[in-house]
């Protein structure tokens, strides 16, 4: 509870040493299998090299180089020659973040089963976040739905099909599909 109160005096010129220096150890163990097991299974089958963009474009930068583990993580990840290893340090750091963000969020009732934990994530991440953005749940567990122009080429009917309907947009339609056009 010392590091939530730590955390939440926001206008301690210490802060910045205790924030770098907290442990995730709070962190609910079977919680943070379960993140892992979400984001290994996302990665295996959209690839691991994705996910150090996937940290940078959600702007999760600045959070990572706050705390001294995420930081260390970061590095060793960036570091290696091991794609394995490198793989396992993204996936740590964002396994944590998503950890967080789900706990602060009350996401499945997890703070209600750990509210301590619940509340030491909801003061870390409102004093580093720029409002209530969650970006690692919107990405892994609301992940946006993309129309894939690709899809739509490949699912379009032929154009000698559509030339006979009278449809609004069909002529044009046929005409963006068309094969070399």
């Amino acid at each position: 509870m010392e590091a939530v109160a730590q955390i939440a005096n926001a206008g301690s010129a210490a802060l910045p040493d205790k924030t770098s220096n907290l442990d995730f150890g709070f962190l609910p163990k079977s919680l943070t299998l379960q993140c892992q097991s979400l984001i290994q299974s996302y990665h295996e089958l959209h690839g691991y090299a994705c996910l150090p963009n996937i940290l940078w474009k959600e702007r999760l930068g600045p959070f990572i180089e706050t705390h001294r583990e995420l930081r260390q993580l970061l590095r060793k990840a960036s570091t290696t020659r091991s794609a394995k290893k490198s793989n396992e340090g993204f996936v740590r750091i964002a396994t944590t973040i998503l950890s967080l963000e789900i706990l602060a969020s009350s996401f499945a009732g997890w703070s209600a089963i750990y509210p301590e934990a619940g509340s030491m994530a909801q003061a870390m991440l409102k004093r580093n976040a720029r409002g209530p953005h969650m970006p690692l749940m919107e990405f892994y567990l609301y992940p946006p739905k993309y129309i894939s122009s690709a899809a739509i080429a490949t699912l379009a009917p032929p154009p000698n099909k559509l030339s006979g309907i009278d449809l609004p947009g069909a002529s044009d339609l046929a005409k963006a599909f068309a094969v070399g056009g």
